[in-house]
């Protein structure tokens, strides 16, 4: 079955059929010195607009390996976040992809969306509760539990939603078709709406009076499909299709 929205072209992201990850570590890329001096001059242009923006580092994605029918070995290494820079110097096929995590929270009203601040990478952009992947601590593997547990760590970091730490599963698993980014998209017990509200209010009252920036999430939605997360504003280019495989084919 096809999940690519109506009318349109080529898909932004593909669903991959995963039943055996293996993850491997690789070297950090190494940047010609043509590189290094540009990625550092767009990073002082990025921390003159953000000054609280995190320099990693991160987990990026070298590249993907399908040895098997249903097996997928994913590349990576520890990347400083200034390195997504290369996105404009690079050309797509050679720029290292971003991995992240993200949480389907059902409730009554629907799947939960939020919207980044402005003092966010995507501000305005709509999206699930998620966000980019840390190394793992030193000597612990990057595993599908490690991805789990950033995924409920971004939860109550953005919501103040908080889920047990194996109770999400992953439900889809996509990769950009520009720069090879990869999705990990974990399902949460349902809960009510009417409750996460609460806590996303409670959440944005405590960091705004600890005077931070304020929540990554500046508002919240309940939808009920992939048109109606269309009509709050932008979205990430993955929540169109994750909503419509979730709405079509159901949670399982």
């Amino acid at each position: 079955m096809s999940h690519t929205p109506p009318g349109a072209g080529r898909a932004p992201v593909e669903f991959l059929d995963v039943r055996a990850l293996t993850f491997v570590e690789e070297p950090t890329p190494v940047l010609s010195p043509g590189e290094e001096g540009e990625v550092d001059r767009l990073w002082e242009e990025t921390t003159a607009r953000s000054p609280a923006t995190f320099d990693g580092p991160l987990v990026a994605c070298l590249g993907v390996d399908r040895p098997g029918p249903g097996e997928l070995v994913v590349r990576w290494a520890p990347m400083p976040y200034r390195y997504r820079a290369l996105r404009r110097i690079r050309p797509p096929a050679r720029v290292p992809g971003s991995v992240f995590v993200t949480a389907l929270v059902p409730t009554g009203d629907g799947l939960l969306v939020g919207r980044g601040s402005p003092d966010t990478a995507a501000p305005g952009r709509w999206s699930l509760p998620g966000g980019a992947v840390e190394p793992p601590p030193a000597g612990a593997p990057l595993d599908v539990a490690e991805l789990r547990r950033h995924a409920v760590r971004e939860l109550v970091e953005e919501t103040g939603v908080r889920v047990g730490g194996e109770e999400p599963r992953l439900w889809a698993l996509t990769r950009s078709d520009r720069f090879g980014g990869l999705g990990f998209h974990f399902l949460c017990p349902s809960t009510s709406s009417a409750l996460v509200r609460r806590l996303h209010a409670g959440l944005s009252t405590v960091q705004a009076g600890d005077g931070g920036t304020g929540p990554e999430l500046d508002e919240i939605a309940c939808v009920s499909s992939a048109a109606e997360a269309g009509r709050l504003g932008a979205t990430a280019d993955y929540l169109p299709q994750v909503l419509d495989r979730y709405f079509t084919d159901g949670p399982a």
